[in-house]
């Protein structure tokens, strides 16, 4: 039974890492918005595409645009940083 505790939270820590390295994402993406990037540029392009579903989801259920400024990023952070709470809780319980 311990093998498969050992399965979970190994499977568990690389999910932790994945929506880790997803905040950056959305970080990047929110302050590349500011200084307007050259919209042609492969990493550019790459950031949007991985970062604009999650900010379509957020725009359906909840109104993002207040005075010209989008709180979709800060929306998704705090709720990948909900889920890495519980995730991470979850997996410690499991000791």
């Amino acid at each position: 039974m311990s093998i498969i505790i050992e399965i979970v939270q190994g499977v568990g820590s690389i999910v932790l890492g994945l929506i880790n390295i997803y905040i950056w994402v959305v970080i990047i993406t929110a302050l590349l918005s500011f200084v307007n990037p050259d919209p042609y540029n492969p990493i550019v392009q790459f950031l949007y595409r991985i970062t604009n579903p999650a900010y379509v989801l957020v725009r359906k259920f909840i109104k993002t645009n207040f005075n010209g400024l989008d709180l979709a990023p800060l929306i998704i952070i705090i709720g990948l940083q909900i889920i890495t709470v519980l995730l991470g809780s979850i997996l410690h319980a499991l000791y």
